[in-house]
């Protein structure tokens, strides 16, 4: 499973929207679309907030685990 997948599947489990999720990282909806589809990633800052976010591991949402 790549990044956006993992991102777009834990943000789908928390019922939350692109632009919901956008707000609590400080980016637009645009970027949260991006790293979803796999044409950006999220930067390190963004990666420790959805941690915090969805209750896992950088190690999850990277797909090392």
């Amino acid at each position: 499973m790549n990044i956006g997948k993992t991102i777009k599947e834990l943000r789908r489990e928390k019922k939350m929207s692109q632009t919901e999720l956008a707000k609590l990282l400080y980016t637009s909806q645009d970027t949260i679309s991006l790293w979803e589809c796999g044409k950006s990633l999220p930067d390190v800052q963004s990666i420790i907030k959805m941690t915090k976010i969805f209750n896992v591991s950088s190690d999850y949402i990277l797909g090392l685990e």
